[in-house]
């Protein structure tokens, strides 16, 4: 964005939903759709930020996908089975790590 330039884009809305009030809401949007697109702003993307875009589940020890699989396959069979007492204790466990960390 350059110094000075305006970034006022006011768009008026609607107040009933009248067929001229949906036209003008409808005309306003294409009005601020081409004034963002013509405002000429260029944005690159570093080699770095392209590469946490995808993030590579192909690396050996990232996921065990045997392990992804029998899951699966638990879950599809209804045979999974939730330990709630796990998921509690994880849960607390994690909250009590997080207040450690702000209260330093």
């Amino acid at each position: 964005m350059k110094i000075g330039q305006s970034t006022d884009l006011t768009i008026p809305v609607p107040q009933t939903n009248t067929p001229n009030a949906q036209k003008a809401g409808e005309e306003a949007a294409a009005t601020a759709k081409s004034t963002a697109s013509s405002a000429g702003v260029s944005v690159s993307v570093s080699n770095l930020a392209r590469s946490l875009e995808k993030p590579d589940v192909s690396a050996p020890g990232d996921v065990d996908t045997a392990k992804v699989d029998k899951i699966k396959a638990a879950i599809q069979d209804g045979t999974y089975v939730v330990n709630p007492e796990a998921i509690a204790d994880k849960l607390l466990s994690n909250a009590q790590e997080m207040l450690n960390r702000t209260t330093r």
